[in-house]
C-alpha cells in the first residue's frame, strides 16, 4: 500500500484555509456547490443537522483528537452507503484515495469511516471532485472550510500533495485527477 506522509517541514502550509471560513451552516450551504465532499465529524454533523446529506462524507470518530460526543456520532448516518479504509495520521493512503475516488463515482451518497484519521483528506477531495462541487473541512477554532474546486485551489491541493513525502504520481493516478 503506498502511502503519501505529511512531513513536518510541510505543516505550516496546511494553518492557511483553501477557502473562506463559515460558522453559519445555511450560509455555507446556500454558496456550496453540488456534490458536496464532507471531511470531519463535527462538519458532517453540520450538514446533516441542517438537512443536507453530503454525497461524500469522510470521519474517523475524532476531533481535536478526541472522540466526538455520542450524539455526534449517532447523528452521522442516512448514507446509501458506508466504507472504512485504514488511514493512519498524517498520511494519504492508496486506499482513502481510491474510496475518496470510488466515492464520487458511485452516485448516491458514501460514508467513508477511517481507521486513523482524515485530516488531510480535502486534499484529494478537492483534486477528485467535479468542478461545479464543494469540499466543506473544519479549520479547528475558526469554523467551516469551504473550498470550490477552481484552478487555483486545484494547483494548491495538488502543490501540497506533490510535497508530500512518497510516490505523488501514483497518488494522483488514484485519483484520476483533473
Amino acid at each position: 500500500m503506498a502511502t503519501l506522509e505529511l512531513p513536518e517541514t510541510l505543516r505550516a502550509a496546511f494553518k492557511e484555509p483553501l477557502g473562506p471560513i463559515y460558522t453559519d451552516t445555511a450560509a455555507l450551504l446556500a454558496d456550496a456547490g453540488d456534490p458536496i465532499v464532507a471531511v470531519g465529524d463535527i462538519v458532517t454533523y453540520h450538514l446533516l443537522e441542517a438537512g443536507r446529506t453530503p454525497e461524500l462524507a469522510l470521519v474517523d470518530g475524532r476531533t481535536h483528537r478526541s472522540t466526538v460526543d455520542e450524539e455526534i456520532e449517532a447523528a452521522v448516518g442516512g448514507f446509501d452507503r458506508r466504507v472504512t479504509v485504514e488511514n493512519p495520521p498524517a498520511t494519504l493512503t492508496d486506499a482513502l484515495l481510491a474510496a475518496v475516488r470510488d466515492g464520487l463515482d458511485d452516485g448516491g451518497t458514501t460514508l467513508i469511516v477511517v481507521d486513523g484519521e482524515e485530516d488531510l483528506a480535502a486534499l484529494p477531495a478537492v483534486l477528485a471532485i467535479p468542478a461545479t462541487g464543494s469540499v466543506v473541512y473544519g479549520q479547528p477554532e475558526e469554523g467551516m472550510v469551504l473550498v470550490t474546486p477552481d484552478g487555483e485551489a486545484r494547483d494548491r491541493a495538488r502543490s501540497l500533495l506533490e510535497r508530500m513525502d512518497g510516490d505523488s504520481d501514483r497518488a494522483l493516478a488514484v485519483l484520476d485527477n483533473v
